[in-house]
This record gives C-alpha cells, sequence and structure tokens, in this order.
C-alpha cells in the first residue's frame, strides 16, 4: 500500500537473515535491526562508518 502512495517503507526489528528475505521478497528496501548491528555508543558507531567509507 504504502508503495502506491510513493511511501518509503522501514522494517523495523530485523533481527535475522530469513525475516530480511521475506521483507525483501515484498519490495521493502529499508531495514533496521539487530540483524545489522546492536546498538553502539557513540564512539563505536563512528569508528564503524569509518572502516566501511570508500
Amino acid at each position: 500500500m504504502a508503495h502506491n502512495f510513493n511511501l518509503d517503507v522501514v522494517a523495523e526489528g530485523v533481527e535475522s537473515e530469513e525475516q530480511l528475505n521475506i521483507l525483501a521478497k515484498y519490495q521493502c528496501e529499508l531495514y533496521q535491526g539487530f540483524f545489522f548491528s546492536r546498538p553502539l555508543m557513540e564512539e563505536d558507531f563512528l569508528a564503524a562508518l569509518k572502516s566501511t567509507a570508500p
């Protein structure tokens, strides 16, 4: 339904690859949850960003 209104859908609480695959099957493009990362302290978050920067 959201796509019909040109809205982005964010799936929260993604904890497994299986959940990610199901959401992708239904064309959900944005995700967040423990599958990607546990909550981080600010300095750890910034270090993670720097380590993945191109």
